[in-house]
């Protein structure tokens, strides 16, 4: 059976751990990179101050350059669809402690870009 991309952000979503912004803040304050998984384009109309580029297609070949399994990771994209698969896709590689920021750049955005850092 195959899946439509929506149900494969689903399958996602039910096996990683999405955080709100309290919660990001305090992961963030405890040591996890802040990766933004969406393209240069994207990164460069507008990003969450502190973070990392790694766009998602590449995501899985560079981040044994930042950090080690056992680091905190937070990850985010425009609406979190892209940063679920990431972190489903993290966790499959050994990263245990992955996170997706709910909604995205578009939820920071819309609650007035508060500060995680």
């Amino acid at each position: 059976m195959s899946l439509s991309p929506d149900g494969l952000v689903q399958q996602s979503l039910e096996r990683i751990q999405e955080t709100d912004f309290p919660g990001a803040r305090r992961l963030l304050a405890e040591g996890a990179l802040l990766i933004d998984v969406r393209e240069e384009s994207e990164h460069a109309a507008g990003a969450i101050p502190g973070d990392r580029l790694v766009p998602r297609g590449i995501l899985e070949f560079e981040i044994g350059k930042l950090g080690m399994p056992e680091q905190p990771i937070l990850l985010y994209c425009r609406s979190g669809r892209r940063s679920a698969l990431a972190a489903d896709s993290l966790q499959g590689l050994g990263y245990a402690k992955v996170w997706s920021l709910a909604g995205g750049y578009l939820a920071w955005e819309a609650a007035g870009r508060p500060a995680l850092g």
